[in-house]
């Protein structure tokens, strides 16, 4: 909402923000990417991780973690989905300073020849000063720009978006040890070059309580190196995480370690999300590839270091001395 000639912009008084992009695909598909939120975190550069609270057909709660002006923000939301009349409302329920209140709308317009006009727009109150309003439009322009060039990036790759963002897991059973030890082992990837074969190098800082920025050099099974980087969230039983640089033929990699202790050891499900640049494809596999190809390579791939990463960490955990109760010692 735009204030009158002459009359000063309150940061308590609600305030509005549109932003507007065309995207080269039809309405529908534009609206499946926004509605499933779960694939934000390899389509959407700021979004980090989702987590739903209650989802039905029509409406949804999920928290969300995302990187704002720099930092990771979390809030917790409620949507409600229309696919007929092709918008997505939204609401959060609880925000982070300095915003009191936040809402708004993703809506899909056709404009002829194939192409969406897709508007987003969002309704805030602040608190603070004109320093804190500025933050927020400062945060709004530049992620509100980032999302709708990611939307049409994917939006307009030209394949069935199935075929290029997709997930999958593996499970991990690791016998003698404790979820609590393998957690460890994951967290501290600063350790890793010097316990894992396939890495090479990690630069890694906590710039927040539970919040990592870790850089990782890779060397392949073919003797390639390729480094990446990422934002992890260590939270309770589960580290997650978003590659901010991902490796060759993905614009979007996420994933997350989830540790729970069962009857046979710990136990580990290490799942993946990505989203596959086809025109990346030939350079990465050879001439004549194609998605499915792709598809395989990194089932494969992701799924093998995933799976040696606990190996080793089982391994390790195992060969630690028991701690000394000091039973029987003197003093």
């Amino acid at each position: 909402m735009t204030p009158a000639v002459g009359e000063p912009m309150s940061p308590s008084r609600p305030h509005q923000t549109v932003h507007t992009h065309v995207v080269a695909a039809p309405p529908e598909v534009v609206y499946e990417l926004v509605a499933d939120v779960r694939r934000w975190p390899v389509i959407f550069e700021p979004t980090v991780h989702v987590r739903h609270l209650e989802r039905t057909s029509g409406a949804e709660r999920f928290e969300l973690w995302a990187q704002v002006n720099g930092r990771v923000n979390t809030w917790a939301s409620r949507r409600d989905l229309d696919p007929a009349g092709l918008r997505v409302t939204f609401r959060q329920e609880r925000s982070q300073a300095p915003l009191t209140s936040m809402g708004g709308d993703w809506t899909f317009r056709p404009v002829g020849g194939g192409r969406t006009e897709v508007v987003l727009t969002h309704r805030f109150t602040v608190d603070g000063g004109e320093e804190q309003l500025a933050w927020m439009n400062q945060a709004l322009d530049t992620n509100s720009a980032r999302e709708l060039a990611a939307l049409a990036r994917v939006a307009e790759l030209g394949h069935p978006v199935d075929d290029l963002v997709f997930s999958f897991t593996d499970r991990v059973v690791l016998p003698g040890v404790s979820a609590a030890d393998v957690y460890a082992f994951v967290r501290r990837s600063d350790l890793w070059p010097q316990r894992l074969p396939h890495v090479g190098r990690v630069s890694l800082s906590e710039p927040q309580p539970d919040v990592q920025d870790m850089e990782m050099d890779t060397v392949t099974a073919e003797g390639r190196s390729h480094t990446t980087r990422s934002i992890r969230l260590c939270l309770p039983g589960q580290i997650v995480y978003k590659q901010v640089v991902p490796p060759g033929m993905l614009l979007g990699h996420a994933g997350s370690w989830e540790f729970a202790d069962g009857p046979g050891g710990a136990e580990v499900h290490a799942r993946h999300s990505v989203a596959v640049d086809p025109e990346a494809i030939d350079a990465v596999l050879g001439a004549g590839s194609t998605p499915a190809d792709a598809r395989r390579h990194l089932r494969d791939v992701l799924g093998r270091n995933s799976r040696a990463t606990l190996e080793h960490a089982g391994r390790y955990a195992r060969e630690q001395p028991a701690p000394h109760t000091g039973a029987g010692v003197s003093r």
